[in-house]
């Protein structure tokens, strides 16, 4: 060892050695800010009360992952595995997650020597007499990073590539929300118009029975019209419900990558609405900060400006770089390889900014500025979390017990109908009362399929909001050895 620094000694002056050694042992610092994650607080548990089926424990995140699983129904899991590989969204974020790991690549290249060859063949006349010069060289240069600069660019990389991979997770959840949402639009549209197809007949078969009896003389033109224009309300009301139909079924194609109308064949046949579970598993509030996508992406988004902020701040300090180069020269080729044809030279600079009108502190306070902002979009993208939560857990505990009174008032208007019915026909009531429970019933029973569309829609907005939708344990280990990593980087 001591043989191979004697080495060096003879070839540098001992001063530039020094030097490399005390700033490579200087170098072990970066300035500006060490990042530490921001400790937010979140409450114990949630402030609306859990029922209908809600049980506020903590959730294990692998039942997450695939929660459209717990709906039990085979073609809405398929459609959404398939959007995972087809969706242009998904491909757009996988796509910005490559961009960041190449930026990160950049980054981390500006760590290393620069290695550049050369060579020329210069003609030169003079005093009508006429030269060549034959050259060829290897340039090195390698700045040193003293201070942290590249270091703090590098980390700021790093964030931005794992904020990338959140906001990709979050375009998943998305994902899956969507295909969800409109697969249930898509059975209540159609358990809608089946609806609307079964009293149209029903309906029609009044408006006979009503002309039957105008014909024998038991009731009166007025009832005939009534009967016609309840019969053409009805039948007037399904085209838009097959126009929904088709809408539904042309945007699910698009969010799986498809053309419109590719997957008409494939969903035409009526399915009833995905039934919920009997309970459940909502978990506790700081399982939700930790597993929103958009939570931590926010707080990657910190992460990075404040490593920003360092590198901002090295461009106060000067900037070391060593530089050399070896080669061939030669006024002949045929000398151009000999040993009296080398040379080299290697030395070290420095480049100290003396005077820039604040430009460099003014950069500093812009990037403190903008950290600011990241410490506040994150804190309000935590409190728009607990807000979207406790929400959802209202609207679906509440649109259970509308169905529960919806569905008693369907059962209690199919049976004043069928009274009605068998009393108009014996010719105890006359046609208006016999017309209003037939409203009656097609109104509650529109109701009742609308709210079962609604509860199935608000289970799958609870997990989407839950963050449901991705597998969580390989970021929550990644997320957990970075911070023992901040950790271990502030006591040191």
């Amino acid at each position: 060892m001591n043989g191979s620094i004697e080495k060096y000694t003879r070839l540098f002056p001992v001063w530039i050695v020094r030097s490399f050694m005390i700033m490579m042992l200087a170098g072990c610092a970066a300035v500006g800010p060490d990042y530490v994650a921001p400790d937010i607080s979140s409450p114990a548990a949630w402030h609306s009360q859990l029922k209908n089926g809600l049980v506020g424990e903590e959730r294990e995140s692998r039942a997450l992952a695939r929660w459209w699983t717990t709906l039990n129904d085979p073609v809405l899991s398929n459609l959404i595995d398939r959007a995972v590989t087809g969706n242009l969204d998904v491909r757009e974020a996988k796509a910005r997650v490559n961009e960041a790991r190449a930026r990160r690549g950049l980054s981390k290249a500006d760590m290393f020597p620069t290695l550049d060859a050369s060579g020329s063949v210069t003609k030169s006349r003079s005093n009508e007499k006429e030269s060549k010069l034959y050259s060829t060289a290897f340039d090195a240069g390698w700045e040193l990073d003293l201070f942290g600069g590249v270091r703090r660019s590098v980390e700021a990389a790093e964030a931005d590539l794992q904020a990338s991979g959140e906001d990709l997770r979050d375009v998943m959840v998305s994902l899956a929300a969507e295909v969800a949402l409109n697969y249930v639009e898509l059975r209540m549209y159609q358990a809608q118009l089946a609806t609307a197809e079964e009293n149209l007949n029903l309906q029609q078969e009044t408006y006979e029975l009503t002309r039957w009896r105008s014909q024998a003389g038991l009731d009166d033109e007025l009832a005939v019209q009534q009967a016609r224009y309840t019969l053409e309300s009805t039948r007037s009301g399904i085209p838009a419900l097959r126009g929904s139909v088709e809408e539904s079924k042309n945007r699910i194609a698009v969010l799986l990558g498809r053309q419109p109308g590719m997957l008409h064949k494939e969903l035409e046949t009526q399915a009833p609405i995905p039934v919920i579970p009997p309970e459940f598993v909502v978990g506790i509030p700081a399982d939700i900060l930790r597993r929103r996508p958009d939570v931590r992406k926010a707080e990657r988004e910190l992460a990075a400006q404040t490593a920003r902020i360092g590198a901002a701040t090295a461009d106060l300090y000067p900037k070391f770089r060593l530089a050399g180069s070896i080669g061939l020269e030669s006024s002949t080729s045929s000398d151009l390889f000999k040993s009296a044809s080398k040379f080299w030279s290697i030395g070290p600079t420095i480049s100290w900014n003396i005077f820039d009108a604040g430009a460099i502190r003014r950069n500093i306070e812009v990037q403190s500025a903008l950290q600011e902002q990241y410490l506040n979009a994150y804190e309000a993208t935590i409190l728009n979390a607990l807000e979207e939560v406790e929400n959802a857990l209202v609207a679906y505990a509440e649109e259970q017990n509308r169905r529960n009174a919806l569905n008693d008032a369907v059962q209690a208007a199919r049976s004043a109908a069928e009274l009605s019915r068998t009393k108009y026909q014996a010719g105890m009531i006359d046609f208006a009362t016999l017309l209003d429970t037939e409203r009656s019933l097609l109104s509650y029973q529109d109701q009742l399929v609308q709210s079962d569309g609604t509860v199935a829609s608000n289970l799958v907005r609870l997990y989407k909001v839950l963050g449901g939708g991705w597998k969580a344990e390989a970021a929550e280990k990644e997320s957990e050895l970075r911070d023992r990593g901040n950790k271990d980087e502030g006591k040191t």
